[in-house]
Formats: structure tokens, sequence, C-alpha cells
């Protein structure tokens, strides 16, 4: 893996599974959901206000940017969710996150929304995530630009990796920079 690549996926890239996750795997994973809000207060609240508008690579997002994403992505998937165990493969809308992230909403530097948006979220998603059956967590999505099936399970593992994955951004540039 070359150096932007490293920086790009720094946890790599996430593995596809093809099989729900064993119930001691789904626990920790869930284990892992609830951590991340408080994981990521933890790694930001001493940061300054030229700490947290700064990239965590060359192109990249800010600090402030990779946490209001995580609340912004995570609440979407919440709903994809959702939508799959209600309804029949439902087609998802998909969003520019890039787009979204540079809106003023997403470089605001007061991280607190964002975390309890991220606290909430992760709490119902365990919540939900703990009261499906085998065959629920079996149901899916589908996101018609990537003309690709999501099943509930992959999104739980998926989202804890996409949670680890940005808090090892922040832990990267952090030790980089010597804060």
């Amino acid at each position: 893996m070359d150096t932007l690549e490293k920086l790009r996926f720094p946890i790599g890239k996430y593995e596809w599974s093809t099989e729900p996750p064993s119930e001691d795997k789904k626990i920790k994973l869930l284990a892992t959901l609830k951590e991340i809000p408080t994981l990521l207060r933890e790694e930001t609240k001493d940061l300054t206000f030229d700490q947290l508008q700064t990239p965590y690579r060359e192109d990249g997002w800010t600090i402030a940017q990779v946490v209001h994403h995580l609340a912004d992505s995570h609440t979407h998937a919440y709903l994809r969710c959702k939508h799959a165990l209600l309804e029949n493969t439902p087609s998802i809308k998909d969003y520019a996150e890039v787009d979204w992230a540079n809106l003023e909403d997403a470089r605001e530097i007061d991280l607190s929304s964002s975390l309890l948006i991220l606290e909430g979220v992760h709490n119902r998603w365990i919540t939900f995530f703990n009261s499906l059956t085998g065959e629920q967590f079996k149901r899916e999505y589908l996101h018609p630009e990537r003309s690709k099936k999501y099943p509930i399970y992959v999104v739980m593992e998926l989202y804890t990796w996409h949670s680890l994955h940005h808090l090892e951004h922040i832990r990267v540039l952090k030790n980089k920079k010597g804060w």
C-alpha cells in the first residue's frame, strides 16, 4: 500500500462479508459502535481551533469535517437499515458526502452536536441491531449508484469499520503533529 493509500485507509479497506457475523463478533461490533462517540470526544476534546481545521491528509477533510461527516453518514445508514427491514429491497437515496462536508454546518468547529447525534444514532442502532432475527439481518437495500445490495449485517460491519477508519484518521494526524 503506497503512502497516500495508507493515509486514506489507515486500518485497511473494508472487506465485504458474505455471511452474518457470529454472535460473539456481533457483540464486539456493537460494543465498538457504542464506544465510538466517547472515543471521538476524547480524541477531540483538547484540540484548538487551528487543530480542528487541520486536514488529516493533503486534500483531505479537517478533523471537524470528519466528525460531522460521521454524524451525517451514520444517520443516513441507520435510516437505510430501517427501510431495509420494513420494505422489500428499497432503493436508497445517495448523497454527495463531499458536498455535505463542505457545507457550513460541517465546517463548524463546535463538535458537540455531531457527537450527540452519533451517540444517539449509535444507541438507537444498537437497539435496532439487537432486535433483529437472523433472517431480518439478511434483509437488504439497493444502492442504485453502486448497483449493489447491502444486507443489514454488512451495514453493521461496514459502519463499525467506518467509525474506526475515521477515528484512526484523527489519531494518525495527532500522532504525526505531536498533539
